[in-house]
């Protein structure tokens, strides 16, 4: 991983990727577009660095052509990701990121043949979004001779760095998405209620756009997928009001207010808070004859896993064991890529664990 450059290194995320990468013997490059900062990071890690912002393709693509990989862990993602991809295609620098922003990974989809003329690997979702969920969805795929939907659920997602945080504030002005026949389509925010058991009994969880409505569509096949997550039952009809003021809490003074109080509010957490969180994922395929199978993970704190993945990730693209072309975790690593990491256990338990409620329209 020597030759990768982590772009957007010194926010909460990329500090911690790049602090696993040096703990593990590697040297990236740092980069960003904010000098004081990244000189600093460069500075207490050893490490080399370079500035630039994502304003000007050719200056972009002048200080990648260098590197065998790009890690983005510059978040939003929304404003990030395509500049890079395309510098990437353009200099044959391979390239990732730790999104899972649906818009996002079905845009970095949609150039698979570019990747793949140009000889270059886009494999976006290389942290807790897609990583886990993505490797679940194709171990439950192997499960049925033919599935034809997958619904898959996360628990413990109770906190957020701050580009997480301004990646929701985005989302507040945006529907929800479920994928059905093959193509994403729009719902209202908390469109079903579903009970999922975790391990722990059953929890209430909701339908949200989780980055697997794209990726994990790439991954297995199955034409009809929705995604769940966790909230307290208070959380529901406040997750449902918002729907009527999407278009006001999209509005560029809104949204830019929103993130200022992420900046002054929002640090991430800490290094005991991260020790002592455990996220769960929970998963099951259906065929057209009512067969089913289920499986559920449990895994180390969302940050601290998404550090782990994504420098391993990085490192394989980087050596070149990953063909070129759009590629999701699952399919450039396999099923099992997540359980390589310590503290991520796979339990496959069959029918029954989960009851739905409320189901949507």
């Amino acid at each position: 991983m020597d030759d990768v450059l982590i772009y957007g290194s010194y926010g909460y995320t990329g500090a911690l990727i790049a602090e696993t990468a040096v703990d593990r013997g590697f040297s990236p490059v740092l980069a960003g577009r904010n000098a004081a900062k990244v000189e600093r990071q460069a500075t207490d890690l050893g490490l080399d660095h370079r500035v630039f912002s994502l304003e000007h393709p050719e200056v972009v693509e002048n200080r990648i052509e260098d590197v065998s990989a790009v890690l983005n862990c510059a978040g939003p993602f929304s404003s990030t990701a395509g500049p890079l991809t395309t510098a990437c295609l353009a200099a044959g620098t391979d390239y990732l990121d730790i999104t899972g922003e649906i818009d996002v990974l079905e845009t970095v989809a949609g150039r698979d043949v570019d990747a793949e003329d140009a000889d270059v690997t886009l494999l976006p979702g290389a942290g807790f979004d897609v990583v886990p969920t993505d490797c679940l969805a194709a171990h439950l795929r192997s499960k049925l001779s033919s599935p034809t939907k997958l619904t898959l659920a996360i628990d413990g997602l109770g906190t957020f760095s701050p580009g997480t945080a301004k990646s929701i504030v985005e989302g507040l002005s945006r529907p929800g998405a479920v994928r059905q026949d093959g193509t994403i389509r729009t719902v209202p925010a908390a469109w079903k209620t579903r009970y999922v058991d975790f391990g722990q009994g059953p929890k209430t969880a909701v339908t949200i756009p989780w980055g697997d409505v794209s990726t994990a569509y790439y991954t297995t096949g199955i034409d009809d997928i929705e995604t769940y997550a966790t909230v307290p039952e208070y959380a529901l009809s406040v997750m449902r009001r918002t729907g009527p003021l999407s278009s006001v809490l999209g509005s560029r003074p809104v949204q830019r207010a929103m993130k200022a109080v992420v900046d002054a509010t929002v640090s991430g957490p800490t290094a005991e808070e991260r020790a002592q969180s455990v996220s769960r994922v929970w998963g099951e395929v259906e065929d057209d004859e009512g067969n089913r199978a289920t499986a559920r993970l449990r895994a180390p704190d969302t940050y601290e896993l998404t550090a782990r993945t994504a420098v391993e990730a990085a490192r394989r693209v980087a050596d070149g064991e990953v063909e070129s072309g759009f590629q999701t975790p699952a399919s450039a690593f396999g099923p099992d890529f997540v359980l390589e990491f310590d503290g991520v256990e796979r339990e496959d338990v069959g029918q029954g664990a989960v009851v739905e409620a409320n189901p949507g329209e």
